[in-house]
């Protein structure tokens, strides 16, 4: 069984190779919230890390995100452990009248050294038809009965942003290139969290709510045009060594609109090259 206290030992113990010593002094005496999972509010005020007595922060965005990564799995688990797979799951969707739409869906996928040289095949079955989307060499397209297609724009955004957007952009924030900003500390609900804000190479921003007791992401937020997105991450379990959520819900300005149930999930296993191959090209 995972336990909170014992993966922010480990972060910890991690930083002491990395940070000064003043900072560490910091982290042992940083409150400790109840443990539980806060609904997103915007209501609540950020407070900058208090400074030490010296005047030097007492907690940099590096020492934060890194620990989260070793907290997930480590950053050479991550890679090695992860390096393909597969996952069975349902989806549900909700339509503005709040009416539900469930689909089952297989993905699978390779890593790439980066987000945008992953390939992923993400198959869907719907009540009236079957269809896969497909990413890879940083392009997206769609697959019906052997054809090739061009997806809608909304399925089109829905997939990318559920992989530009993500867990995997702050656990790769190194690999991808991008920016890690520590925004501050928040309280919501007896919850101490981190907000860490990342910056992608494409200027694509991500802001992670972090529980500084587990180390856990809670949720993520994100806009794109005038709607703003939240992505909540809840039922994390041990998958292969590595931590991994298995209820993750999206929020539109507020409003539920996706809702994903993962099933199974299994690393390591053979995918095969030619599934992300477009029969057309």
């Amino acid at each position: 069984m995972f336990r909170p206290f014992s993966a922010l030992a480990l972060a910890l113990l991690c930083a002491l190779f990395v940070l000064p010593s003043v900072a560490i002094k910091a982290q042992t005496t940083a409150p400790q919230p109840n443990q539980g999972t806060a609904t997103p509010t915007t209501n609540n005020k950020t407070t900058p890390p208090k400074d030490s007595k010296d005047g030097k922060a007492a907690f940099t965005a590096e020492q934060v995100v890194e620990s989260v990564i070793l907290v997930y799995g480590s950053r050479p688990a991550l890679e090695h452990i992860r390096r393909n797979g597969v996952e069975r799951g349902k989806v549900t969707r909700f339509t503005p009248e709040g009416n539900p739409e469930e689909s089952n869906y297989e993905r699978r996928f390779v890593r790439g050294e980066s987000l945008d040289k992953d390939k992923i095949r993400l198959d869907q079955k719907l009540s009236t038809m079957e269809y896969s989307l497909i990413y890879g060499d940083g392009k997206l397209w769609g697959l019906i009965n052997g054809a090739a297609f061009t997806p809608r724009q909304d399925a089109a955004a829905t997939f990318l942003s559920q992989h530009l957007h993500s867990i995997d952009s702050l656990l790769r924030y190194k690999e991808c290139g991008s920016t890690i900003t520590l925004i501050g500390k928040e309280q919501q609900k007896g919850l101490e969290l981190f907000v860490v804000e990342v910056l992608d190479k494409e200027k694509r921003k991500s802001r992670y709510y972090i529980s500084a007791r587990t180390l856990r992401i809670l949720w993520l937020e994100y806009e794109e045009g005038a709607v703003k997105y939240t992505r909540k991450f809840m039922d994390y379990r041990l998958v292969q060594q590595t931590l991994v959520p298995y209820h993750i819900i999206l929020l539109e300005d507020g409003r539920q609109t996706l809702e994903t149930r993962v099933l199974t999930i299994t690393y390591g296993t053979k995918v095969d090259d030619s599934i992300f191959k477009n029969p057309e090209a």
